[in-house]
């Protein structure tokens, strides 16, 4: 049975702006493979001057007691529901269990991790060689960073952190007009139609995509009917402006989009027997090519999801929703 918490956003995603700071040690393999976004290569014939190379962080054999430990700084600070301590292709080499802490603690200097107030929301948890090792945490406090304790030493290759941004709206309300979508605010694509060549969280991240991997992309319809996306947006508010984003598909663009939003109570299940309100018609895009719309919306207040639909399906690289939280 699939863990609920893999829906969420990976907290620890480089996409996301995640960055692994400090590690007690890393001599066989760098703490900044720990989250990188391409899956864990094996390469059979590659050695380094000091041992096998592993995608992955990885220490030396420890010759006295103690453990190892790797601190990640999260994209966005958030709640974790989840972790995936993945050890793939290690299977002589890896962790006997591991152990997750959190903090929140976003101005922290690097030089003094051991001064932290960590709360611990894994216990020390035995490991699988050359798996997905899935675990859902203890319901933690708001966090900035988490810190992954291996004992005593070995390989992971990659960590996944599953969590819901608490993003600071305080601060945010004071730029007034933001990307109500956005990952990094508390947006979360919920669902999709389909996102065979492109994840649909894709859509929200931020920065520019660079390649049509780091967009969201259907299959191709042999049927009728279109392709779609529900997003639960960061917080309530009335969309002001829209920009579709379709860089790098060139041959595989939609040829249209439109936008509806719902008003209802933020954490419903956003199903069939939702009333959605058209906020934009069906309305003609081109590919690689950004385009934004403002006059062309109808402005609803109060919008808590937005279905967006593309016709009849391909790829987009972002989706921007401008306006202001209430």
């Amino acid at each position: 049975m699939k863990e609920p918490f893999l829906e969420f956003l990976d907290l620890a995603s480089e996409q996301l702006g995640a960055s692994v700071v400090a590690a007690n040690d890393e001599y066989f393999g760098e703490k900044e493979r720990l989250i990188s976004t391409r899956a864990p290569r094996w390469d059979e014939e590659r050695y380094t001057d000091r041992g096998k190379w592993m995608d992955g962080w990885e220490t030396r054999r420890r010759r006295d007691a103690g453990h190892d430990w790797c601190v990640v700084r999260l994209g966005s600070s958030g709640i974790v529901r989840g972790v995936d301590v993945d050890t793939a292709h290690f299977k002589g080499n890896y962790p006997e269990s591991c152990a997750i802490d959190v903090c929140d603690d976003p101005n922290h200097a690097c030089s003094a991790w051991g001064e932290i107030a960590w709360r611990e929301v894994l216990p020390p948890t035995p490991l699988k060689g050359d798996a997905h090792n899935i675990f859902a945490v203890a319901e933690g406090p708001r966090s900035s960073h988490v810190r992954l304790r291996i004992f005593p030493d070995g390989g992971v290759a990659r960590l996944r952190v599953y969590g819901e941004v608490v993003p600071d709206w305080a601060r945010l309300r004071l730029r007034g007009q933001v990307d109500l979508a956005a990952a990094e605010h508390g947006g979360l694509v919920v669902a999709c139609s389909d996102m065979f060549f492109g994840h649909r969280h894709n859509l929200i991240m931020p920065g520019l995509a660079r390649t049509m991997g780091e967009g969201w992309e259907t299959r191709r319809r042999r049927g009728g009917g279109h392709d779609w996306t529900i997003i639960r947006l960061g917080a309530v508010g009335c969309v002001e402006r829209m920009e579709v984003d379709t860089r790098h598909f060139k041959g595989n663009a939609p040829g249209a989009c439109s936008l509806e939003g719902c008003v209802i109570p933020a954490r419903h299940p956003a199903g069939e027997q939702v009333v959605w309100h058209e906020l934009l018609p069906k309305t003609r895009l081109q590919p690689d090519a950004r385009r934004i719309f403002e006059e062309e919306l109808a402005r609803i207040p109060d919008v808590t999801y937005v279905r967006f639909n593309i016709f009849p399906d391909g790829g987009v690289a972002r989706l921007r929703l401008f306006g202001r939280p209430a």
